[in-house]
Parts: structure tokens; C-alpha cells; sequence
């Protein structure tokens, strides 16, 4: 018999911002504890798993039941849970959490080999981070195994040989990519409150939802831990694939941990986001019948950018067609907070010959703009004014970055296209520093004291171009002045509210 080791509800695995790292007990009791720690994919992964716990302990009827429990009740319902499951959730064991004892006969990888952001065979080395550790810690690890579940890059790193559901005929040489990843990378996002815990029980879905929800035919359903399928296709594994529970944790790689190595195969295959089913942190939209559109992480178009589409449920217009159940379902429970944040966050991945990596321009991304309940006054004129703002922008960078830039080499007898690309990300970079203050003057229902507080904005953001294109068109020679100042950006004139 196995020993029982690494406790995951005591032991300190999960990294936070100020106490290095915590476990499952101490997250849901410490109320100081603001922010998750890590990169976009380890936060997603563990605010997942903590809503799955929570949503297992107490799922409330409505939102009339949602209000009395409040913080309180949930971290005592999530207390005698993790009392209840203890057992469930040894690292090391007979039944080792969210791991497979039984694809013990597939090859054992190395940590690095499933990591989507470390080098191994022949892959270049470019910083620090992506080197190959050999000595994993147990909190290391677990924060792995949790990662894989719905984060694991898709390729021939999985031992594809071993099936587990006699007759399964879904796996390929190949693994398919985690389904909280998507094949360019998904964008998630959550409204956030002022502490991890109080985060959980502002994002924790009430049953009613679940009545409107097709994608999850079989409700809530249960977590892995009270009860693992047996194989990839069994009646466990289906239900997963119909439910809550399973987008929360979907178990897309089936695991074992070894000493220096994990035993890794390819897990249950949910359906994809092409066939209508996606996480609901993940913004999509149904309007096309013919394919689905999704909001990818893009480091080239950071979070920030995307907020209206994210937020296009506002919209009573009807132009915007994303919809993001996560931030949908939760809208309505901020308008007596004063100020809440809204947390995007993922990872952009390339394929290449079936094999999916981080490379090139990929990167994780996140960022968090700050809201206050002051939008709620007319939520509608807020995020036409943001749309508007938001448009504003996107022409400046493409007819007024971009083509001044353009034109400039074109007068020189050069090719520009690729200098005014990066003019215009230039440009957005710098825009990044003034969204908050765009966010926080679309909230004002004073014209007058609008239209004053973006005038201000729009002459700093004039400022912005100027000095993007000064930086890319020098003016030293006598050619080199004549097309600057011909092409030289005029000011943007912009017909205020009345």
C-alpha cells in the first residue's frame, strides 16, 4: 500500500502575491490574501480548481441564496468540505489527486517535456526560464498535474499506445490539445474582488444558470476527486465531458507522478469549441452558424483592447455578438461594490507539423482594468462612449500612425509597411497607459465634465502619435524633412457630446 504524502489542503503549493505560497485551506480562510501568484496559465488553473471546490461545497439555488450565503458561508461550507474530502486529495498515494494509477505503463516524460514555456531536445534556449529543472519540488508538481488537466499543449509528447476504455478508438499518435487552450490560445476572464476568496464567491454560478446553459446538458456535475473515470471513454469520463465540472477540471491528460518524471497519455477528448462548447471564462460568438469566433490571447492586441467585445452583453445595440458566461453571469452582483477589477489572462500557442508550442511572438498575457460601480448608472451610455473611444483609437493607429508612417518611406522611395507595423504596436503600447483614465471618464454622466476629461486624453494621446511618428520617420536630411513634414500627422478632431 502506498504511503499517503503532500497533502494539498495543508501543504503550501499555491504561490500568492505577499505570502509566498499557501494551501487549499488556508486560500479559502485568509481573507488578506488579494491575488494569485504565478503566470496566466498557473492563475487560471488554480482559480479554476478553487471555484471547482467551491462549487462543490455549495452551489446556491438562485441569487437570492447566493446573497445570504455570502463570504462567510461559503468559507464555512468550503471548510467542512475539505474536512469531508480530505483523503481526496493526497499528492502521493493510493488515489493520488487528478492522477491516473493505472497509465503506469506509459513512458514516463520528463517535467520539462510538458511545460509548455521550458526548452528540450533541440529547441533554442532564449532566457533563464525556459531551461529544463531536474529537481522538482512536491508543490512544483502539483501545481503541474493541475496544469495539465486543461492546459496541456497538443503533440507526440503523450505515450498515445496505452488506452485505458477497451474499443476507445479516440487517440492518435498525437494528443490533442488541452481544452482550456484552444488551437491559438484561449483569452480568459473573471471579474476580480479585493481578495482571492471574496473573488471565488463573486465568480460561484447559482443553479438557475445551468437551465440556460446547452453546453452543459448534465449541470454542475461532480469533481475528479470524489470520483475518477476509469478510462478515456467510460461513463465518468462522458459525463465530464457534459458538464461544469468538467470545464473546471476536464482531465485532458491522464498522469501518474515518478520520482523525476510523470507517466503521460492523453485524457479525456472534450468537445471543441467549433462544436459550441467552451470554457465560460472564454468569450465566443454563435452569431456566425457556418463557425464560431473566439476572442484569442493575441500579445500583439493586449487584453485591454478586446474590453468591449468582453463586455458586449452591455451593449444595447445589438453590433456585438461575443458572449463571455463567466462575466455575463457575474455583471449584475457588482453594482453594490464600489470598485472591481476585471482579470484577463492566457497564452498565445503556434502549430507546426501537429505539434503546438510557445515560440516566436507567443507569450503569456494578462492585464486588469479597474471598474467602479458608477457604470451601472447607465451602463449603456458607458459602453457607448467606450466604443466610441475604443474606435477612435483603432482609427488613429491605422489612418494616422500606420499610413503617415507609410507614406513617409513610400515618399522615400521605400517599402514601410513593415516600420509603419511597428509604429502602430508602438503606438497601442503606449495607449496602454491611458485606458484606465479612457475607462474611468466613460463613466461620467456629466457632458460637460466629459467632454472636458477626454479633450484632456485626446491631446495627450495626439501627443502619443506625434512622438511614435517622430521616432520612426527622422527628419535629418533634406528628403528626410520634405516627407516628414508632408506626411506629419494632423490633429484628430473629434465632435463632442451635447
Amino acid at each position: 500500500m502506498k504511503e499517503n504524502k503532500f497533502n494539498l489542503i495543508d501543504e503550501p503549493w499555491i504561490p500568492v502575491v505577499g505570502k509566498g505560497k499557501v494551501g487549499l485551506r488556508q486560500i479559502f480562510a485568509d481573507e488578506s490574501i488579494s491575488a494569485l501568484g504565478g503566470n496566466p496559465v498557473e492563475k487560471i488553473a488554480v482559480f479554476k480548481l478553487l471555484l471547482a471546490i467551491a462549487q462543490s461545497a455549495i452551489t446556491p439555488k438562485d441569487e437570492d441564496e447566493w446573497k445570504s450565503l455570502g463570504v462567510k458561508g461559503l468559507q464555512e461550507r468550503v471548510s467542512d468540505y475539505l474536512d469531508k474530502w480530505y483523503d481526496s486529495f493526497w499528492l502521493y498515494g493510493e488515489k493520488p489527486f487528478l492522477q491516473m494509477p493505472a497509465i503506469e505503463k506509459a513512458a514516463v516524460k520528463s517535467f520539462g517535456t510538458v511545460e509548455m514555456h521550458v526548452a528540450t531536445g533541440n529547441t533554442t534556449v532564449v532566457t533563464q526560464i525556459q531551461t529544463e529543472k531536474t529537481d522538482y519540488s512536491d508543490a512544483e508538481k502539483a501545481l503541474l498535474v493541475l496544469k495539465l488537466m486543461g492546459f496541456a499543449l497538443g503533440g507526440k509528447q503523450t505515450d498515445n499506445k496505452v488506452i485505458l476504455t477497451k474499443g476507445y478508438m479516440g487517440k492518435s499518435a498525437s494528443g490533442k490539445i488541452g481544452s482550456s487552450v484552444g488551437r491559438k490560445g484561449f483569452l480568459h476572464s473573471f471579474f476580480l474582488d479585493s481578495s482571492v476568496v471574496s473573488s471565488v464567491y463573486l465568480n460561484l454560478f447559482s443553479k438557475d444558470v445551468f437551465f440556460q446553459v446547452k453546453m452543459f446538458s448534465e449541470g454542475i456535475g461532480l469533481p475528479p476527486w470524489e470520483k475518477m473515470p476509469s478510462g478515456e471513454d467510460d461513463d465518468v469520463a462522458n459525463n465530464l465531458k457534459k458538464t461544469y465540472m468538467g470545464r473546471l477540471i476536464p482531465l485532458n491528460r491522464f498522469v501518474l507522478l515518478e520520482r523525476n518524471g510523470l507517466h503521460y497519455s492523453e485524457g479525456i477528448a472534450h468537445p471543441s469549441y467549433d462544436e459550441g462548447c467552451v470554457d465560460p471564462s472564454v468569450a465566443i460568438d454563435f452569431s456566425n452558424p457556418k463557425k464560431n469566433q473566439i476572442i484569442w490571447a493575441n500579445p500583439e492586441k493586449r487584453p485591454w483592447r478586446q474590453l468591449t467585445s468582453l463586455l458586449s452583453f452591455v451593449d444595447a445595440s445589438g453590433k456585438s455578438t461575443f458572449e463571455n458566461l463567466q462575466l455575463k453571469n457575474v455583471f449584475n452582483r457588482l453594482r453594490n461594490m464600489e470598485h472591481f477589477v476585471i482579470w484577463s489572462g492566457g497564452v498565445s500557442v503556434s502549430m507546426n507539423s501537429g505539434e503546438y508550442q510557445v515560440k516566436g511572438t507567443d507569450d503569456f498575457i494578462e492585464s486588469e482594468i479597474q471598474l467602479s460601480s458608477d457604470i451601472f448608472r447607465d451602463s449603456a451610455s458607458f459602453f457607448s462612449k467606450l466604443s466610441e473611444k475604443m474606435n477612435d483609437l483603432d482609427d488613429l493607429a491605422s489612418k494616422k500612425v500606420y499610413s503617415a508612417v507609410n507614406r513617409y518611406y513610400g515618399d522615400l522611395k521605400m517599402d514601410g509597411g513593415d516600420i509603419a507595423s511597428r509604429a502602430s504596436n508602438l503606438f497601442w503600447q503606449l495607449c496602454e497607459k491611458e485606458f484606465q483614465r479612457i475607462v474611468n471618464v466613460c463613466a461620467i454622466e456629466n457632458t460637460d465634465q466629459y467632454n472636458g476629461e477626454i479633450s484632456k486624453i485626446d491631446a495627450r494621446i495626439q501627443h502619443l502619435v506625434e512622438q511614435v511618428y517622430n521616432q520612426y520617420c527622422p527628419n535629418q536630411s533634406a528628403r528626410q524633412l520634405e516627407a516628414w513634414a508632408k506626411n506629419f500627422p494632423k490633429k484628430f478632431e473629434k465632435k463632442r457630446l451635447s
